[in-house]
């Protein structure tokens, strides 16, 4: 409704726009006045209960309009009244300014409570605390078993009870906010409530000694609904009491004594420890560095047992037992040496049925090797040359030589076939001398 002025002169009232003066203006309730009939007079009706109470809102003020005269009694008004020869001057006075103005009338405008003039407590802290005061009436259990917003001590709580009972604005201000809260956060708070003295009587009728079911605990629940809470289930008292008799909370379970003997003081305890059953915590990240140190002394062992197996070599090769006046090159391994006498010779596996020139499964296990796994050839400009003719490809310097392939083998090259490694050297007394013959010679050796 808008506030209404009456002008002078006219009984019709027009509704004037509202100011924020106006809206923030508090209006207090007046007395209700009747008009007396064929008159204008209004009288004043007594202030009622009802009256009072009832809520009054902001109403515009209305201002009378005039309507227009007819000529005649315009004329007759001024003929009546003279208007004067000359006004007075006066001085203007001063308008106020718009700001000041506005600055006076500006006001604070009462709303609903908001939930910031709860301080620390949430709404979701006042309920809990409310429910689980309802539930034990022990600030203390409270304390102590009901997991708030913020760790709250117990003279905190205290303090917070008293003021949801006995200050207005407060406990105004916590009923607003809680009755805002989504209902979803209202059911988790009521799952956790703690169970009182009642209920868990209830539930020690059930003995430690059954194996309850859950249609057990909705009988349970359907015969007491009055003494459990209304939000408790059959599966969350199936819960609790799965929790009562772990500690042994139940009636009818006891807490065995001991056999007599005094319990061990920490010294005591200390000695008959054993180192056995101390257990460090997991540490992920210690185990991965473990595990990257081994990778790492595992990688440095296995390139110091090829370094050694070289250098073992060719200290072997250096002496000049190897060699005899009839060897070509020599294939030498691990735990057996092949000579070469031949211009080309055929290595692999020898088996009933077939035979070649240096059977490798005398250096060791030999069952993936193919039986003709290949063949090293000497050229006429002495240069060797090695064919794989087998399944399985051959290592040369550690690069794969595939099936139907050849490459050039030259001194101190690595030849591994299936795991048995080998290395190939070179008697250059031999071949230097086949290579004058060659060049005397107008035959190649083929």
């Amino acid at each position: 409704m808008q506030p209404e002025t009456s002008m002078p002169g006219t009984s019709i009232q027009v509704a004037e726009p509202l100011t924020e003066a106006t809206i923030n203006q508090p209006t207090l309730p007046t007395r209700a006045a009747r008009r007396v009939p064929g008159t204008s007079i209004q009288v004043a009706e007594p202030l009622t209960e009802a009256t009072i109470n009832q809520p009054t809102l902001p109403t515009r003020a209305a201002r009378r309009v005039s309507h227009p005269k007819p000529k005649t009694q315009r004329a007759q008004s001024n003929r009546r009244k003279p208007r004067p020869k000359s006004r007075p001057k006066s001085r203007p006075r001063p308008r106020p300014s718009r700001s000041t103005k506005k600055k006076s009338q500006r006001r604070r405008p009462v709303g609903p409570p908001t939930t910031k003039d709860l301080g620390r407590w949430k709404p979701i802290d006042d309920l809990a605390l409310v429910i689980n005061v309802q539930q034990t009436n022990d600030l203390r259990m409270i304390h102590r078993g009901v997991k708030f917003s913020c760790m709250f001590t117990l003279q905190e709580l205290q303090q917070r009870w008293y003021a949801l009972l006995y200050e207005p604005t407060v406990s105004r201000v916590a009923v607003s906010a809680m009755r805002n809260l989504h209902p979803e956060l209202v059911e988790s708070v009521q799952r956790k409530a703690l169970y009182s003295v009642q209920e868990e009587d209830l539930l020690g009728t059930i003995k430690s000694t059954e194996i309850p079911k859950l249609e057990q605990f909705q009988e349970l629940l359907d015969k007491n609904a009055a003494v459990f809470y209304s939000a408790r289930t059959a599966k969350s008292l199936q819960n609790h009491w799965l929790l009562l008799k772990q500690y042994y909370l139940l009636p009818d379970q006891s807490v065995k004594p001991l056999d007599g003997t005094e319990p061990l003081t920490f010294s005591e305890a200390e000695e008959e420890l054993l180192d056995n059953d101390l257990q460090d915590p997991y540490d992920e990240a210690v185990d991965i560095e473990l595990e990257l140190e081994d990778r790492r002394i595992k990688r440095e062992i296995r390139l110091l047992e090829n370094e050694l197996f070289r250098w073992g070599i060719l200290a072997a090769s250096s002496s000049s037992s190897n060699f005899d006046s009839q060897s070509l090159a020599c294939l030498c391994g691990r735990n057996v040496r092949f000579l070469m006498r031949s211009k080309e010779i055929s290595f692999g596996r020898d088996t009933k049925n077939h035979v070649v020139d240096v059977d490798l499964s005398l250096e060791g296990p030999a069952a993936k090797i193919s039986r003709r796994q290949g063949i090293i050839k000497l050229r006429s400009n002495g240069d060797f040359f090695i064919a794989n003719e087998g399944k399985r490809a051959i290592l040369i310097d550690g690069n794969p030589l595939l099936t139907g392939q050849k490459t050039r083998l030259a001194n101190n090259s690595t030849v591994e076939v299936c795991g048995l490694r080998f290395i190939f050297l070179v008697y250059y007394d031999i071949i230097n001398a086949i290579r004058q013959e060659n060049a005397k010679t107008s035959n190649p050796l083929v």
